[in-house]
């Protein structure tokens, strides 16, 4: 999962900003007076889990790849050296037969800039839990990655049990990827395993907003085309929306799915599309750092979420949530960060203020060392916190919510710590 803010403005722009701000650091306040400090060490989840894994058609017909391009462009809707836009439906070999979501933009500038009122199309992977024997072959991809014994024509999802109604976790990619790059992949297939259907919106991030500053006239297009990158978060959670209406009511999938237990999951702008998710206020002004915010959405049908290095905004120069984090004031969905310590794109700082401002359950997960991206040696505790909360708050097990309130870390991988205590027992 290295596909998070790569390349980006956000990057370029952090040590500026966490100069000013002020590197690491407590939030706006402390875990409650009296609260015992988790103490336990768990041993880390198997991976994967207990089941095998399919997932939905996205056959593609790389001959459509222009020259000197890569599938990989297609997927995160990397403009063409022409500036043309370019899409994963530019690839499609069976449309007809692919998940595809449409989202009609609301006719408010502020929040969709260039795009208001415009239909957008947005592909949809779905992986599930699969019997041992599904005869799907995998499809590899030009990457050498492999989508799971992929369902190909109209051939239905095959789950391990079809008479069964599984949750789901809904899985929000970081900036500039897509459920295909880098590892995300393997992410998804890891839930999978775990007994969910995950939903993933290929975002197709760089059709919206490219955040790049490789010279100046770049940097110019960009500082006057805010609005569209303020667009391109606010697209994010409603592609989400509209994956599960479209997965919930489709006759090959909505017997099969509990719609009561939804979760989610998002990599770096993808934590943030999940506070979005639950109703945060997005940032609609920079240069007076963030004085205005609206609400792009609440989507009551997610349970839970879960942010791996979410990204929470650079204090003085790109807020996500307004001007400190007001945004995120009141907000009550059920929260788990996991941030690194030497991130300086999403800065822990940052993530541990704004979830101080959530009324809900929460809790942050500190990984020491670590940067923005995926960090391997912490494999383990980041899916094994991650499957651990969501079995708590989605699935509703008291046995894990309990282990959350005493859970200190993860044995093994890479050094993990609780810095916002567990707080979901009444």
């Amino acid at each position: 999962m290295n596909g998070f803010l790569r390349g980006s403005l956000l990057a370029a722009l952090s040590g500026v900003a966490l100069a000013l701000a002020g590197c690491g650091g407590s939030g706006g306040g402390g875990n409650p007076p009296g609260a015992s400090a988790p103490t336990v060490v768990v041993q880390p989840l198997p991976l994967p889990g207990p089941y095998a894994v399919a997932c939905s058609n996205v056959v593609q017909d790389f001959s459509r790849v222009g020259a000197g391009e890569d599938a990989t462009s297609y997927w995160e809707g990397n403009p063409s050296g022409t500036g043309l836009p370019r899409y994963a439906t530019d690839l499609l070999a069976d449309p007809a037969n692919t998940l595809i979501a449409t989202v009609t933009a609301p006719n408010d500038s502020s929040l969709y800039g260039s795009f208001a009122g415009d239909n957008v199309a947005f592909v949809v992977l779905a992986c599930y839990p699969t019997t041992v024997d599904n005869p799907f072959d995998n499809y590899t991809l030009p990457t050498g990655k492999v989508v799971p014994h992929m369902q190909t024509g109209s051939d239905p999802p095959l789950f391990a049990d079809n008479s069964a109604r599984y949750p789901v976790v809904a899985f929000s990619h970081g900036y500039s990827g897509s459920p295909l790059s880098s590892d995300y992949i393997s992410a998804l297939s890891v839930f999978a395993s775990y007994g969910y259907v995950v939903i993933a919106p290929f975002h197709g991030d760089l059709r919206f907003s490219v955040l790049k500053i490789e010279d100046l006239s770049a940097a110019i297009a960009l500082f006057t085309n805010l609005s569209d990158f303020t667009a391109l978060q606010a697209l994010r959670p409603l592609s989400i929306s509209a994956a599960l209406d479209l997965v919930l009511a489709h006759p090959q999938w909505q017997g099969h799915i509990d719609a009561a237990r939804i979760g989610g999951f998002g990599a770096s702008m993808g934590g943030e599309t999940m506070m979005l998710l639950g109703g945060a206020g997005l940032t609609t002004s920079y240069f007076d750092r963030g004085l205005s915010w609206n609400q792009v959405t609440r989507d009551l049908r997610i349970r839970a979420a879960v942010g791996y290095v979410p990204y929470f905004g650079q204090p003085f120069l790109l807020p996500a949530f307004g001007r400190d984090q007001d945004g995120l004031a009141g907000i009550d969905l059920p929260f788990l960060g996991i941030s690194g310590t030497a991130d300086t794109t999403a800065p822990i700082s940052e993530v541990e203020i704004g979830m101080w401002r959530l009324t809900g359950t929460r809790e942050l997960v500190a990984l020491a060392g670590v940067t923005h991206g995926f960090d391997v040696a912490s494999t383990n505790d980041i899916l094994t916190w991650t499957l651990t909360f969501l079995d708590a708050e989605v699935r509703g097990n008291p046995a894990t919510q309990q282990q959350l309130s005493t859970m200190a870390s993860v044995a093994g991988g890479g050094d993990d710590s609780v810095v916002i205590f567990y707080n979901g027992l009444p």
